[in-house]
């Protein structure tokens, strides 16, 4: 965990929450010390777009042209409305400049238990290796184990992705197994909630 006063929330919070939510002050937007994670706008299409047709994000996801991403990102928007959270913008704050997504997402179709939340991350290329993800995946966590009523978050990446899975286990996610989920083989790991017994789906042989 960041220390205290870490991350700043500013301006609103979600009003129309899922029951995941255990309050309805989850910050629509974060203040980190060098990312504003933001609601999306019309205009971040065309940048998030060219973000996944870099060749480092398609080396283990799948493409997405604008059409799929003008799309996620509604659909990102209407999380916020139904969940109560989602992804924000990530947004740097020195140049303004749009580098990528991070938050959080209740997965309602993930096959190994019933809507988990999983805390995630897509960057440009500049902006990898600096510890972005890291700083936004942490301002996640703290967001979600403080507004969220949930025993753990999970992260899901593909076996493949080291630098992805590097940034889970300096969150502190331990890998509990893998899975097929949307045609992909995938790796899952997960924070327990401070204080909580440690849980997790037997999968292969891991918890």
């Amino acid at each position: 965990m960041a220390n205290p006063g870490s991350q700043r929330h500013v301006g609103g919070s979600s009003r129309r929450a899922s029951a995941t939510v255990a309050d309805v002050s989850f910050p629509r937007e974060l203040l980190t010390e060098r990312l504003r994670l933001r609601q999306w706008e019309d205009r971040d299409v065309d940048r998030l777009a060219s973000i996944y047709a870099d060749p480092g994000y398609l080396e283990h996801m799948p493409a997405m042209d604008r059409e799929a991403t003008a799309s996620q990102l509604a659909r990102f928007r209407g999380r916020w409305e139904t969940d109560g959270f989602s992804h924000w913008a990530a947004e740097e704050r020195a140049t303004g400049t749009l580098v990528g997504r991070i938050g959080l997402l209740c997965h309602h179709d993930w096959p190994l238990e019933a809507a988990p939340v999983e805390v995630g991350w897509t960057l440009a290329p500049e902006a990898r290796g600096r510890g972005l993800a890291t700083e936004g995946g942490r301002a996640s966590l703290e967001a979600a184990f403080a507004h969220l009523d949930v025993a753990r978050v999970i992260s899901i990446t593909t076996p493949g992705n080291a630098r992805s899975r590097r940034v889970m286990e300096k969150l502190g996610l331990s890998l509990r197994g893998d899975a097929r989920w949307h045609h992909l083989d995938v790796v899952w790991y997960a924070l327990d909630r401070p204080g909580a017994p440690r849980s997790g789906a037997l999968v292969n042989g891991e918890r």
